[in-house]
């Protein structure tokens, strides 16, 4: 029988659904009102306050190892891996088997990107340039819901990862089999040895905009998205080093700079100075968050005196 030690399933039992939502199946979670969520499968189970209640079945908990549990159905031991990672479980004298890879799979796309388009210009984002992530294949409408498609190209110009982000409402997700490690990217024109640094897609192409309407280059350097929240651990031993960073940094040998253009938050703060401390001494790093707003997009925002009416929903792609 598999064993799980004591300890690992005390730090299992800590973690609220809410977080264990944003950072595991963020597609499923929808915001209900300022401090309130529900899940995509079930609008009757609300978040709220480090608790959840499923009002349809009268029941609830504190939880994600609860909510796994009691809603989707799992064991005791496929809650907590799925938590935690299989690396917990020790089955003596079983070999372990590698997981089988999902192959990627890009939504089907729409004939026309209208409705992308007008997305991103309502965001803030300059028109070339969304041309330019259309030209490349890095962006495009999808079908049947019409998200935003935002393309992850390796080295050799090929499709490995898509983030998908709903055009008339709040949805986010990511493509069936994409690969962290080749998140959205642009790359420098040029040789470039500076790399800026984002949670989001379009953080990414807020900064870009804001170059280019300063009248500079912005492909004069490396810009890359994480695909979301960096979270390290409270132990910064225990953190694991962002995939989609250490893939770039190990494809592109001549970034000696890097720029952390993360959230203007506890959370942006908290992994800028993470990653920091572990790339100080390989590399020249600098934390430099929006001046304005909690990201780059909304200090883009601002600065466009953009109705924020037209955006009441905004979150990471």
């Amino acid at each position: 029988m598999p064993y799980i030690a004591p300890e690992v399933v005390l730090e299992v039992k800590k973690m609220d659904l809410l977080t264990y939502l944003q950072n595991y199946e963020p597609q499923e979670l929808v915001k209900f009102s300022s401090n309130t969520y529900c899940t995509r499968e079930h609008d009757s189970l609300k978040i709220s306050n480090g608790k959840w209640y499923w009002f349809s079945r009268g029941f609830g908990g504190r939880s994600a190892l609860d909510y796994l549990i009691k809603v989707q159905g799992m064991s005791f031991l496929e809650a907590v891996e799925r938590i935690a990672g299989k690396q917990v479980l020790t089955v003596p004298k079983a070999v372990p088997r590698e997981p089988k890879r999902k192959s990627f799979v890009l939504p089907e796309a729409s004939p026309t990107a209208d409705r992308v388009i007008r997305y991103l210009i309502r965001r803030g984002i300059d028109n070339d340039l969304i041309h330019f992530c259309l030209s490349t294949g890095q962006l495009y409408e999808s079908l049947p819901y019409h998200n935003a498609v935002f393309v992850g190209l390796d080295k050799h110009g090929k499709p490995r990862y898509a983030s998908l982000r709903g055009t008339c409402s709040n949805f986010k997700g990511e493509a069936t089999g994409s690969d962290k490690r080749f998140s959205f990217n642009i790359q420098a024109k040029d040789n470039s040895d500076t790399l800026h640094l984002f949670e989001s897609a379009i953080d990414l192409l807020s900064y870009a905009t804001l170059r280019k309407e300063e009248g500079a280059d912005w492909r004069a350097d490396h810009l890359l998205s994480l695909a979301g929240v960096y979270r390290p651990r409270k132990e910064l031993q225990g953190s694991s080093f962002p995939l989609a960073l250490k893939e770039y940094l190990s494809n592109y040998s001549d970034i000696r700079k890097i720029i952390l253009r993360l959230d203007n938050d506890f959370t942006g703060r908290q992994a800028a100075g993470a990653l920091t401390e572990m790339l100080s001494g390989q590399y020249e790093v600098r934390s430099s968050p929006s001046s304005k707003g909690k990201d780059y997009n909304e200090y883009l925002c601002i600065r466009k005196e953009l109705i924020k009416k037209q955006n009441p929903e905004r979150g990471k792609e």
